[in-house]
């Protein structure tokens, strides 16, 4: 079974960095596409970026363009989202979500695009 572990979140002041990690088991060699979404207090869900294993990434939010990246290492089965230029708004429970069978990231951020999700993980920044 498919399981992901984010990791990395954190407190950090406005301008400042972070990396996420998503650790992902159980992909046994399948083909997959793994998008990071986040959740802000009262807010819904939206996605965030996406990468797949065909070397395909899709950017879900035009809010960070330019300040966020996502990147992957297979060998480690670990896909990291690289976030600079922090701003308060960005504070948020980031979570990676996979679907497999695919070389190619969902052209939308809609849920039922991925069938496995992470716990999450806090990130918050302060003015």
């Amino acid at each position: 079974e498919v399981q992901l572990v984010e990791s990395g979140g954190g407190s950090v002041q406005a301008g400042g960095s972070l990396r996420l990690s998503c650790a992902a088991s159980g992909l046994n060699g399948d083909d997959y596409a793994i998008g990071w979404f986040r959740q802000a207090p009262g807010k819904e869900r939206e996605g965030v970026l996406c990468i797949s294993s065909g070397d395909d990434s899709t950017n879900y939010a035009d809010s960070v363009k330019g300040r966020f990246t996502i990147s992957s290492d297979n060998a480690k089965n670990t896909v990291y989202l690289q976030m600079t230029g922090l701003k308060p708004e960005d504070t948020a429970v980031y979570y990676c979500a996979a679907t497999l069978g695919t070389k190619i990231c969902p052209l939308s951020a809609d849920f039922f695009e991925y069938d496995y999700w992470g716990q999450g993980t806090q990130v918050t920044v302060s003015s």
